[in-house]
């Protein structure tokens, strides 16, 4: 691609200018995107977390041995209330739901450096959150996220993620979903999968099993943006099989890394619309390479520098 080029995004009136030729490309700009280390034990290490309440612990039942002994069970994955919620169930002008999920007890381990059962054991503990709060008839909505770097969002380096759940849908996620439903209304199809039935085909493929695909979308809004969907038409997280979670955190972990090589912060993220049972789940991997300055935040157009192309040559390399 030599040229620039405008295209808009599968579902939404939102629109993105692939100029390939413009600014400098975000691997050549590492040290700005460097986190800010946190001295170990922090507030999510076992020495501080375990003395902390919580709401979900992965495995639920600790060796016997330590139960004996009244010490802490040792855990591999823990959910905690956020200590600094913007909404909660006691708020009743903002009622929600949020929570920490502590991704390991270990200091300095990156999402990415934990093997696949341990990631697909990530899934299974989002999924299990899924439905426990989706119980609470006033959510309408459940956001799982995860902020990696100080310009991504993340105030601790210690591997965890996030999950916002609350009453009020977003109006941008209630137009999206109406899109949705008048697209299968028309076509008697789910335009996720007539997507990935494109994108299979397309020179944004990044890679593909027999459970999970994963490709750069073709109107990226961030540089090197990744999308993982499972092959299979599931509305949400807690559909996955074992085998779809494994697949997906093979996927997922193999992105972060060629993220991680380019020393780029980044976001993911994936969420429902609880009472639209009949989604097709998906994940975004956000990288945050460049800055929205005065063309994005006033016209609403995004620059990318990145082609969808070049981003998805260099995850397959």
């Amino acid at each position: 691609m030599l040229g620039s080029e405008i295209r808009k995004d599968y579902i939404q009136d939102k629109y993105v200018i692939i100029a390939p030729r413009r600014g400098v490309r975000p691997h050549e700009k590492k040290e700005e995107c460097a986190p800010t280390p946190t001295p170990a034990p922090c507030r999510f290490c076992p020495e501080k977390l375990d003395l902390e309440p919580y709401v979900f612990e992965y495995p639920e039942i600790g060796s016997p041995k330590r139960r004996r002994s009244n010490l802490p069970a040792p855990w591999l994955i823990k959910v905690v209330p956020n200590k600094f919620p913007a909404v909660s169930i006691e708020n009743q002008k903002a009622y929600g739901v949020q929570e920490v999920v502590v991704e390991t007890p270990k200091h300095g381990i990156h999402l990415e450096e934990l093997s696949d059962p341990h990631v697909a054991k990530l899934l299974s503990v989002y999924a299990a959150r899924t439905a426990t709060i989706a119980k609470d008839k006033k959510i309408e909505y459940i956001l799982i996220f995860k902020n990696s770097g100080g310009p991504a969002g993340a105030s601790i380096q210690h591997a965890h993620s996030q999950i916002f759940a609350t009453h009020f849908l977003p109006p941008h996620l209630f137009d999206k979903s109406q899109k949705v439903q008048a697209y299968k209304l028309r076509t008697g199809r789910c335009i996720y999968c007539d997507v990935i039935a494109r994108e299979r085909k397309s020179p944004r493929l990044v890679f593909e099993d027999t459970h999970v695909i994963a490709f750069t979308p073709y109107a990226s809004m961030h540089n090197y943006e990744l999308w993982i969907l499972p092959r299979r038409h599931l509305d949400n997280v807690t559909l996955l099989t074992e085998a779809e979670r494994l697949s997906w955190a093979k996927i997922l972990k193999r992105a972060l890394k060629k993220i991680a090589a380019l020393n780029l912060p980044y976001n993911f993220y994936f969420h429902q619309v609880i009472h639209d049972e009949d989604q097709h789940l998906y994940m975004k991997i956000t990288p945050r390479g460049s800055i929205w300055a005065g063309v994005e935040i006033g016209s609403g157009l995004i620059i990318n520098p990145v082609a969808p192309e070049e981003a998805a040559e260099y995850y397959r390399k």
